[in-house]
């Protein structure tokens, strides 16, 4: 589900699902309907997921409030309640919807047995998603900051689990001579380092280019010598480098 507050656009009820699905539920039409609801449900969710984003990235979990999130909606509260009881269960839900895509960005290690395309693919991944969520990434960082206390159990339930698959590929490449003896866990720290750095601190990357943001062609350039830099510095080699005698130390 995409998250952009600024262009999505406002709902003046979603609370009523089966006035919004348009639909009188009879059996001929009881599958029909539960698919328009659920629809109708899934983009309520994120229109106001994106608006939580917004909310909290600029306030924080204090500053915010239910009130504010509404606004940003264009809602009553009560709608907000309605899909979500409390602030902190919105506010971790768009922690847990951030995590979902940033692990879909490392599908590529499933995808590829190659680590120059796997370790490529999920740092180019990594970075469209700072292009396009800076502000879900803001939330994270600003929670782990503050001592992880409300995501403590994403932390350890999801995120390590996920981590250690991804540590274990990673041993297997250097095993297979297609890595240079690097720590696993911490190339995936470099990574994250880098990629979230161009969400996390664009304004301070604005700054320093003159207030101006990377234009689109500008951050896939970009992208290209980050993906360079990180395959350089991990010294990845593809089966077939390997093959013909790269040195993945080199």
């Amino acid at each position: 589900m995409k998250r952009d507050a600024a262009h999505m656009p406002l709902k003046a009820n979603m609370r009523d699902d089966d006035v919004a699905a348009g639909i009188t539920e009879n059996d001929e039409t009881r599958a029909p309907l539960r698919r328009r609801k659920a629809h109708i449900r899934e983009s309520n969710e994120a229109h106001l997921l994106a608006c939580a984003e917004a909310v909290f990235a600029e306030r924080g979990l204090d500053g915010a409030s239910t009130a504010m999130i509404a606004e940003r909606a264009g809602l009553p509260k009560a709608n907000v309640h309605y899909y979500f009881p409390t602030k902190l269960a919105l506010y971790r839900r768009v922690l847990e919807d951030l995590f979902e895509d940033w692990y879909r960005a490392a599908d590529t290690f499933e995808c590829s047995d190659d680590p120059v395309e796997a370790i490529g693919g999920y740092v180019r991944a990594k970075m469209e998603l700072s292009r396009r969520r800076p502000l879900g990434s803001k939330v994270w960082a600003s929670e782990i900051i503050h001592g992880a206390e409300h995501m403590e159990d994403i932390l350890m339930q999801r995120v390590k689990p996920w981590l250690d698959s991804r540590v274990k590929v990673i041993d297997d490449w250097i095993a297979r001579g297609l890595l240079a003896p690097v720590n696993a866990r911490t190339l995936m720290y470099m990574i994250w380092a880098t990629t979230q750095h161009y969400a996390d601190f664009d304004a301070q990357i604005r700054a320093l280019k003159g207030k101006r943001a990377l234009t689109q062609k500008s951050f896939e350039a970009t992208t290209e010598e980050v993906v360079e830099l990180v395959i350089r510095a991990c010294g990845a080699v593809s089966p077939t480098q390997r093959e013909q005698g790269a040195d993945p130390s080199r």
